[in-house]
Parts: structure tokens; sequence; C-alpha cells
């Protein structure tokens, strides 16, 4: 019961923001109404009038979202990278969410931390500064020495965040769920899909166990990279809640000048940032899902750290040949070469109408035909096509469209420290190199003795299988079962029609009856005709009147 009054008052505050942004039909057309009280229903009209409606879609939903807290302002920064969901200007605006939240005590990260890993604060760590380094709505940083004397930082999950969280998921998901009911947009969207997907996505973020896991992955296949630098972690002194990591000292890439005065050339820079998140996608296929300025460090000898593992984005082996294969057909401005790796990553609905997706393609190689290679935005490109498929209703799998929001902000780093700066000269190579391992002769030998056992096992039971297939066939008992959709529609019409017809039929016939009663009862004028006792013309016009008003309104129901 106190969970089901959490929830409604959490409803209420959620109604009563949509109200203050100019969003009161979504509150009335979810059924919520009667949830907000008759003063904010008021002054609705005023906010509407005099604020929301002058201003953007994009920002006043970017304002409800920040009013509402952490979950929110987390699952708006997920939807920013989905620009396959939602139109551009929105997604623009999204990408402008910050976590602006206040710090939480000291003596609440002391007592985390100790719950978490079983020991007193002195024990675990010799110095622990009091004041955290950053602030954000999942935790906060604090910097941290170990006992064997090493530099660390300590990430502390906020007090209760996971049970709000899941609250507030909770909430979102049957909103979701009744605005499918209620609304066709909703469920041409597939908004209870889009929640559960971005729920997903931000549960994973509050498992810092997980965020571990995946920096200690990056590191061992990082290892090949020699400009690359993953901050160690320790196992010992991290949990669910916590996280403790290799402090890590030096100059963010959006920082150009200081690059400069550094002694690292920009442009070197830029190459190698771009060239660690492609050998991530294209033969790790496991990359750092949010690249942007801050998760990335220049070190003094010119490598560069990634931080902040809690968003990755995996690809598998046939996925990550098939991106290539599209980066190569985009770079060879190939229609057909771009449909064909669409198709191939399985994105193309049955019902598609290819021939104006051909064009719209098409138009896209047209946007890009005769344009310098060092002018060609590999991200832009990407999400132009993004936009193409979502008018084309095509789903784009999600860890797609999380390699479109990378490749995006890898981008957009990259031109910051070199506006020359190319993503597909740096591309092009890496998709190339792909596709002749896939024609390696030794990899496909390998791939084939991988796959002769299971193919000598299907040639053994070949015979048996086939045998009982024939003995199926000639006992009669292998059914053929065809579905056309045109032909049974066309038969339920059939079945009204007649429907309609008998019923008339039957109604005639009873008017028929009716009137021979009539008829009867005016040649015989002394006496009323009865049916034991039971008055049979008056009754007999009740009953013609209720069916005649019946079937007028069905008529009318019908709108034919």
């Amino acid at each position: 019961m106190g969970r089901r009054i959490r929830h409604l008052q959490r409803v209420r505050e959620i109604a009563s923001a949509l109200l203050r942004y100019g969003f009161g039909y979504l509150v009335k057309d979810l059924g919520l109404s009667e949830l907000v009280p008759y003063r904010a229903l008021w002054k609705k009209r005023h906010v509407d009038e005099d604020s929301a409606d002058k201003r953007t879609l994009g920002i006043r939903v970017r304002m409800f979202l920040e009013e509402l807290g952490p979950t929110f302002v987390k699952l708006g920064q997920l939807a920013g990278s989905r620009s396959d969901l939602l139109p551009e200007h929105i997604v623009a605006e999204l990408r402008k969410l910050q976590d602006d939240v206040p710090i939480f005590p000291f003596e609440e990260a002391v007592a985390i931390i100790e719950s978490e890993l079983g020991e007193k604060l002195d024990i675990l760590f010799s110095e622990f500064e009091e004041r955290p380094v950053a602030a954000a709505s999942i935790g906060q940083v604090y910097l941290a020495t170990l006992s064997s004397g090493e530099s660390v930082a300590v990430k502390v999950q906020r007090p209760n965040i996971r049970a709000i969280v899941e609250t507030d998921l909770d909430i979102l998901a049957e909103l979701a769920g009744l605005a499918e009911k209620r609304l066709d947009w909703a469920r041409r969207y597939r908004i209870r899909e889009m929640a559960d997907e971005l729920g997903r996505a931000l549960l994973a973020e509050l498992d810092y166990d997980k965020e571990r896991r995946n920096a200690e992955k990056f590191a061992v296949l990082g290892s090949s990279i020699p400009y690359l630098h993953i901050p160690a972690v320790y196992p010992e002194r991290s949990g669910s809640r916590i996280l403790t990591m290799e402090r890590v000292g030096g100059i963010r890439l959006s920082d150009k000048d200081m690059l400069a005065a550094a002694g690292h050339s920009p442009a070197e820079i830029a190459e190698r940032f771009v060239s660690i998140i492609l050998h991530q996608v294209l033969f790790d296929g496991f990359f750092h899902g949010d690249p942007h300025p801050g998760n990335a460090l220049v070190l003094e000898d010119g490598r560069i750290a990634l931080l902040d593992f809690g968003m990755v984005g995996k690809l598998s082996t046939t996925t990550k040949l098939y991106f290539s294969s599209l980066v190569i057909a985009l770079r060879g401005q190939s229609t057909e070469g771009v449909l064909r790796a669409i198709a191939r990553l399985g994105l193309i609905p049955d019902g598609a109408d290819r021939e104006k997706l051909y064009a719209d393609v098409d138009e896209l190689r047209e946007r890009y035909y005769g344009v310098p290679l060092s002018e060609v935005s590999l991200g832009d490109a990407i999400r132009r096509l993004m936009e193409v498929a979502r008018k084309h209703d095509i789903r784009i799998p999600s860890e797609m469209t999380l390699l479109g929001k990378t490749l995006l902000t890898t981008e957009g780093v990259a031109s910051g420290l070199d506006p020359t700066f190319s993503i597909l000269k740096v591309a092009e190579p890496f998709g190339r190199r792909l596709l002749r391992h896939k024609i390696n002769p030794i990899r496909a030998l390998r791939q084939a003795g991988e796959r002769l056992p299971g193919a000598i096992d299907w040639l053994w039971d070949a015979p048996g299988k086939l045998k009982e297939l024939l003995t199926l066939a000639q006992q009669g008992k292998i059914k053929l079962e065809l579905s056309m959709p045109e032909t049974e529609a066309l038969m339920k019409k059939l079945d009204r029609i007649g429907n309609r017809l008998s019923i008339s039929i039957v109604l005639l016939s009873f008017s028929i009856l009716m009137v021979g009663l009539i008829i009867g009862s005016s040649i015989n004028s002394e006496s009323s005709i009865t049916i034991g006792r039971i008055p049979a013309i008056e009754i007999g016009f009740a009953v013609a009147g209720s069916m005649l008003l019946w079937l007028l309104y069905s008529i009318f129901r019908s709108g034919r």
C-alpha cells in the first residue's frame, strides 16, 4: 500500500509538470486530470498562453525532464543518443541536459563505503578528501590514497538512488503502456519498448560492478594500442555502489590551447583518439559509449586515457563487417552498397516501399557527391541515414544507434582539435582491413573447421529426417497452411453482409406477419387479436419498432 501511495504521489508530480510545460493534452489523453489539483488545471491556461507556447517543443521537453530529477535527466541524456527515434530538434535539446544536483553529505558517503566494503574508512584508505571533485545525478567522485600509497578516485553512488530510479521506471512503464492503449502515435513509435530499452541502459549505469568489469575488459582489449591508457581498477575496494580506480591526471581533449602549450599536436591527438574508438568498434566490437571530452584525458607522454565505462556498446562479428561495408559504401557514394549493408543488418521491414527508400538514399548520396573527403562528416551522414530510417519506419537496433551517437561525439571532439580532420580518411582503412580479415584464407579454414562437426551431424541425421518426411507424406499427415490476409478480410466482409441480409429478411417476414394481423383485426373490428390473452398487435409493434431502431443504429454506427 505504501508503494502504491508513493507511486500515486509521483504520478501527480509528473502530471503537474506536464501541465506546467504545455503538455496538458497528454494529461487529458492519459486520463490523469483527476490527479491534478483544480488550481493547477485553472492555472494551466495562463501557463500555456504566457510562456509554454513561446518556447520550442525541445526546450519544454528539456525543462520538464530537468524538473523531475535524476531519473528523467539520465533518461533524457540517453534518449539524446537516439536520433532514430526522436526528431533532431528535440535530440539537440536533450544533449544539453546537465546534471545539476546538490552534493550529498560526506557522512552519508562514508556510511555507504563502510556498508558496501565491510571495513572502516581509515582502514580502507590512508587519506580520503571530504569534498568531492565531481557530483552527478547518480554519484560523486572523491580523491583518496590507499595504504600502499597509490592515488585513487573513488566513485560513490547516491543514497537510495536505485530505489528512486526503479520507482520512476515502474511509473514510466505504466504510463507508456497506457499511452499505447489510448494513443495511435504512441503505438506507432512503440513508446513502451523505447521506455524499457532506456530503462535497461539506465539500470546498467547503476551497477558499478559491471562498470568495473567493463574497465578490465577495455584494458585487456586495448593492450595492443600503444597510445591508449585504461586506468587500473581495485576490485577489493569496489562493489555494486563503490568503484575505486587509478587517479589519472591529464589535459582534457576540449582544451586545445593547453594541449599545444604542453607540446602536443592537436591534429595528432585527434587522429589517435579517432583511431582508438574505431579500433574498439571495428575490431574489438566493444566500444566506449560516451567518449565526450570529459571522459578522455591526454597524459604527459601523449597517451589518451579513457574514463567512465558505465555506457558501452557491443557489436557482433557480422554487425562489424556490415558496418564496415556501410562505411565503404558511403565513402564510395554507392546507393546500392548502402542499401545492401542496411538490408544485411536486418533493418528493412518486409512492408517497406523499397523504391521510395532507394530514392531517399540516392538523394542522400547526391548530397555528398563531388564533395571533398575532408568535408564529408561520417557522423552527419549516419544521422541523416537514421532520419531516412525513421521516415520509412525502419527499426534501428539499439547497438547501431549507440554506435551512431558515439561516432557523432568522436567526430565532434576530433573536429574541435583539428577543423580539417576527416574521420572517413581514418575509418575507410579500418573497414578495408576488416574486409581483408574476413576473406583471409587461414581464417576461412579455421571457421570451416569450427563448423565441420555441426555439418557432419546434419548430414548424418539427414537420411533419417528425409525418411520420416516421406512416411508422413504417404500417410497424408503433412499439413499445408496458407495465409491470405486479403481473402480472410473478404470472407469476413461477406459474413457481415450475409448477417445483415438475414436480419433484413427476418424483419421483413415479421413485418408481413404484422400486416396480416392488422388486416385481420380491421376485418373483425369488434374484437382485438390476442394470443393466449396477450395483445399480439401491440406487442408486435413494440418488437418491430425495437428491431427497426436497432437496425438503423447499426447502419449509422458503421458509417456506411
